[in-house]
């Protein structure tokens, strides 16, 4: 026959309880004495204390391999991406002549990216350098040669696109610009020593008329060798990556039209592989409403 267990009381309860949290007869907080608490903090402090200087070592260790000014290890991209401004998510340029609210984001847009790229600043802090060759900066013999000289890109360069004359960018009459830029890649020389070039049409042939005719700045979408090799955000301080704007003269109205530019260098293969749309390319659509 089950014993049936006695039930406590709340006062039984709370005696026990508080027992447990200071007993006055064997002086234990918690059940554990002074000098049992003591061993077990005095443990923890050492073990912890070890993990973190065993942390802190193997992050100075790590970091003396490491150089300040240039990445150690780099996804070394054998065919650089392109991107366009001004940019959309869906890389998506639709706007109306006639509401110029549809349009002013985007010559804001351009006018905010070519701010460095004002004559004045690129004098005050660019390099005249020699075109048509690259401008290699090798350290020398130990001695790094930092920062690194950027060499200039002039914003009146881009002529009809430089936002100078026309200050909305062609926006406004329906001959808009569009600026094409290569993603930086360190220690990159694009062209193997020949010129490097933008080139843009339609991508279906059956859509080459509507597209109508396009002006390249700087003339024929060219880029000049001198510009490359890029050295990295910390050494190139005052880099500033060459540009080629496209200015579409007479799109047909009220028209989606699909746009592809690609960069011409002899070590840039440009493939149709729509895995990766920005290698070497970058495709988008633009479109003007007349209402």
């Amino acid at each position: 026959m089950a014993i049936e267990k006695e039930k406590k009381t709340c006062g039984q309860v709370m005696t026990e309880w508080k027992e447990f949290v200071w007993n006055p007869r064997t002086h234990e907080f918690m059940g554990r004495t002074g000098s049992s608490w003591a061993l077990i903090l005095l443990f923890y402090l050492v073990f912890y204390g070890f993990l973190t200087a065993m942390f802190t070592l193997t992050m100075w260790v790590m970091l003396q391999t490491m150089d300040a000014h240039l990445p150690k290890y780099q996804d070394r991209l054998s065919i650089p991406g392109m991107m366009i401004r001004p940019k959309t998510d869906a890389l998506d340029i639709t706007y109306n002549i006639t509401n110029t609210e549809t349009w002013d984001s985007y010559v804001k847009m351009l006018n905010n990216f070519l701010e460095p790229y004002n004559d004045s600043i690129q004098l005050a802090n660019n390099d005249n350098c020699t075109p048509g060759r690259y401008n290699e900066q090798p350290d020398n013999n130990g001695v790094l040669n930092y920062p690194k000289r950027a060499c200039r890109f002039n914003r009146t360069l881009l002529k009809e696109c430089s936002g100078l004359n026309d200050t909305t960018f062609g926006y406004r009459e329906g001959r808009p610009c569009i600026l094409i830029k290569m993603n930086r890649v360190i220690n990159f020389f694009p062209g193997a020593n020949h010129t490097i070039n933008v080139t843009c049409a339609a991508k279906k042939e059956e859509d080459v008329l509507k597209l109508g005719d396009m002006a390249m700045y700087p003339d024929n979408g060219n880029i000049d060798l001198m510009y490359f090799p890029y050295y990295g955000k910390k050494v190139h301080v005052n880099y500033t990556q060459p540009i080629v704007a496209v200015k579409f003269l007479n799109l047909t109205r009220d028209t989606d039209h699909n746009v592809e530019c690609r960069i011409n260098a002899a070590n840039i293969v440009t493939a149709d592989d729509d895995r990766d749309k920005f290698a070497g390319r970058v495709s988008f659509k633009i479109r003007i409403d007349k209402e």
